[in-house]
Parts: structure tokens; C-alpha cells; sequence
């Protein structure tokens, strides 16, 4: 019996991570089944650009617990790429890196519905939409539009919220997929306040190496 040969299939998420948490993870774990993803790599920023007004925890540590939190998890990788080039920290750089990296693979970039809602905003937006897959995670109470963007990137998107098995992933263009399978409503601002007041409860929602880090180290203190 012949069987299809597919691309190897890359997921990236990126993001400030400071710290993370439980819903992080739930969401690599979810998606990694959903789109049948290899890889699933984490890419914690250096200073998100649309972040300049706020100060984030080092780097290094958010890096550190990264690494910490999946080293047990064979499909889950972290990157340094972002924190190594400081200052080209913007998507459409980081994917066409990825793509000049791994020319064989399937890129899926991963961002929030509020991503998706302020795309307009990023740099070289429709560039970013045509150089890799996305997969758009929507959360519950959270209207998502498609008016915002042109039929040409409409005809591209595909719906699966509501679907419970795997996506069905065909074709050559680049493919947006919008999905609900992960409703994980954690705040890493949240984590953080907590564990400045002293209020334990931030562990319930860290993996334990993550919460003996920021004890040890004091990284929110």
C-alpha cells in the first residue's frame, strides 16, 4: 500500500512568555494533535515590538524556563533565534528566516484572534499572511471578523471552530485555519502580580520547574 508523503510540518509560536504557563502548553499540546505538527517550536521574544513601553523579565530567564517546561516533550523545541538578533524582532523577518532554514518544511505561524483582529498593524501584514501557514486561536466571547482583510486573503481561510477531529489540511497556498479547540484563559500578567503580592496561587497555574525558577531566582520579586 502507497502512502502520501507530506511535508514536514512546523509549528512556531511566538511571543513574550513571561512566564509560561499551564495554557501554553495546553495550547502547543492541542494544536500539535489538531494540525498533526512535527515540530512545535516556541520563540520567545527579545522585546516584542509592540510592546515598547513595557520593561519584560530577562530574556534569558523566560528562555531558561522554556526550556525547563519542555524538555520532556519530544515534539517541543525552543528557539533563541529572536533573543540572538535583538534588533530584527519583527514576524515577517523571524518567518523569512524560517522558510531560507527549512525550505522543506510547512511553516504555521500561530497567533491570538486579537493578533489576527490588529494584523493590519503589523509590519508587511500581507506579507506575513503569504510567506507561511497560520493558525488563529479564537476564545470564547470573542467576535472574529474578516472584514478587515481582502477576498484574496478571505478565500484562504479556513474555518474550524467547532470540529473536533483533525484539520484538513490540502493544497499549495499558504492557508489560514481559524480554530477553538484551546480555550485556555491564563494571564501571565496575572502570575506575575500574584507572585509580587506573595500570593501562592500563581503556582496552580505554572509547571513545577517553572515556579521553583522564579522562587529560586526571584524573578518577579
Amino acid at each position: 500500500m502507497n502512502v502520501e508523503k507530506r511535508s514536514r510540518r512546523t509549528a512556531v509560536y511566538g511571543g513574550s512568555f513571561d512566564p509560561v504557563h499551564n495554557g501554553h502548553l495546553s495550547i502547543a499540546k492541542a494544536l500539535i494533535e489538531q494540525f498533526r505538527i512535527d515540530e512545535f517550536v516556541f520563540i520567545p521574544a527579545f522585546h516584542a515590538p509592540h510592546k515598547t513601553r513595557l520593561k519584560p523579565t530577562s530574556a534569558y530567564d523566560r528562555y531558561t524556563m522554556l526550556c525547563l517546561v519542555t524538555a520532556d516533550e519530544k515534539r517541543m523545541k525552543v528557539s533563541r533565534m529572536e533573543i540572538d538578533v535583538p534588533e530584527r524582532p519583527y514576524s515577517i523577518e523571524t518567518l523569512a528566516r524560517l522558510n531560507t532554514e527549512r525550505p522543506d518544511d510547512d511553516i504555521y505561524f500561530i497567533m491570538g484572534a486579537d493578533s489576527w483582529m490588529d494584523i493590519k498593524t503589523w509590519r508587511e501584514w500581507e506579507d506575513v499572511l503569504s510567506i507561511s501557514n497560520h493558525i488563529v486561536m479564537s476564545r470564547p466571547g470573542y467576535q472574529i471578523s474578516f472584514d478587515h482583510v481582502a477576498d484574496e486573503i478571505r478565500s484562504r481561510i479556513t474555518d474550524l471552530r467547532g470540529q473536533t477531529g483533525d484539520a484538513d489540511i490540502a493544497g499549495a497556498a499558504k492557508r489560514i485555519y481559524i480554530t477553538d479547540r484551546v480555550n485556555a484563559d491564563i494571564s501571565a500578567t496575572g502570575i506575575r502580580a500574584k507572585a509580587r503580592a506573595e500570593d501562592s496561587s500563581w503556582r496552580q497555574d505554572v509547571a513545577a520547574e517553572v515556579a521553583i525558577y522564579i522562587e529560586k531566582y526571584q524573578i518577579y520579586s
